[in-house]
């Protein structure tokens, strides 16, 4: 992602965290540029927030992290006037009134426009004097989401931030997110296990795992270089001998997914696509766990995964 940015929002080099025995964070090299939205994908136990802890300055680390100019853990409370958090929609007291969460964000945050805030909200079913606690999931994340957007930050990081919310409301966060907040000046980084439902607000994708960069690249990239093929059955053997980095079997017929290998290359062979990020990660972590751990394109001279 190196080339989107002369001034990246994040930079990260070698950046190491271990909790006893465990590596968290195996070196990790990570740049972010201003204007993108990352996508930060792993199983559990890849790092990815331990990754954002660090980020936010919440951790310690071993290793270079700048994020917009500053070292999170020593400048924290600079950084935070333009950093917004979203982990989880749970963080909201729940024994305090809507009007009562504008009130402490106005207070509390030079930046907030409550003016902004009051507008969303009308747009929603969400009544100021309804306490937090009585509101569903679905508008708890609505409620989060408008104190957020109403902060004129640079940064904004999203761990998980619809787990345990309905598809409507999943939808309606990320449309929202990408209409009403993105602007492409601010810069995102989201991480989810329903990588479905991001697959088109991203700009740039990178696959974490076991502490890990795996694979790097932006959606540009991403969707000129990977391409998956459904064989015909009298075609696999052939489809097989272009170096295929996974195969699966589903509904009784082959699905191949290549790295590098041109459209026009597969097309003889069956059905041509681009894969869906869920697809790839499965590929590339899932199934094929040496690819993951040594970066190597088993396609002749395709280039590294990471």
């Amino acid at each position: 992602m190196a080339d989107h940015q002369t001034t990246p929002v994040i930079q990260a080099k070698a950046l190491m965290k271990t909790f006893g025995t465990t590596v968290a964070l195996a070196g990790l090299d990570l740049t972010v540029g201003e204007g993108r939205i990352l996508g930060l994908i792993g199983p559990n136990g890849a790092g990815k927030s331990t990754a954002l802890n660090a980020i936010l300055g919440l951790a310690p680390y071993e290793g270079e992290l700048k994020v917009l100019g500053r070292d999170p853990w020593k400048e924290r409370d600079l950084l935070m006037r333009d950093v917004c958090f979203i982990a989880d929609v749970a963080v909201l007291p729940r024994w305090m009134k809507v009007s009562n969460a504008v009130d402490y964000v106005a207070g509390v945050h030079p930046r907030f426009d409550r003016a902004k805030a009051e507008a969303f909200l009308a747009r929603t079913d969400i009544r100021a004097s309804s306490k937090i606690g009585q509101l569903s999931k679905g508008m708890v994340a609505q409620l989060h989401l408008a104190l957020v957007m109403a902060i004129d930050a640079r940064l904004l990081v999203l761990d998980e931030p619809t787990l345990g919310l309905d598809l409507l409301y999943r939808k309606q966060f990320y449309d929202t997110l990408l209409n009403d907040y993105f602007d492409r000046s601010r810069t995102i980084i989201v991480t989810t296990h329903q990588v479905e439902e991001v697959q088109y607000i991203l700009t740039d994708l990178v696959f974490l795992n076991r502490g890990q960069k795996v694979l790097d690249c932006s959606m540009e990239a991403f969707e000129g270089r990977f391409r998956e093929l459904i064989v015909a059955p009298d075609q696999l053997a052939a489809a097989r001998a272009l170096g295929p980095i996974d195969e699966r079997t589903g509904l009784g017929r082959s699905v191949l997914i290549f790295d590098g290998v041109g459209a026009e290359a597969l097309a003889p062979y069956g059905e041509v696509r681009t894969p869906s990020i869920a697809d790839l990660f499965v590929a590339v972590i899932g199934r094929n766990t040496a690819y993951a751990k040594s970066g190597a394109n088993p396609g002749a001279n395709r280039g590294a995964v990471a």
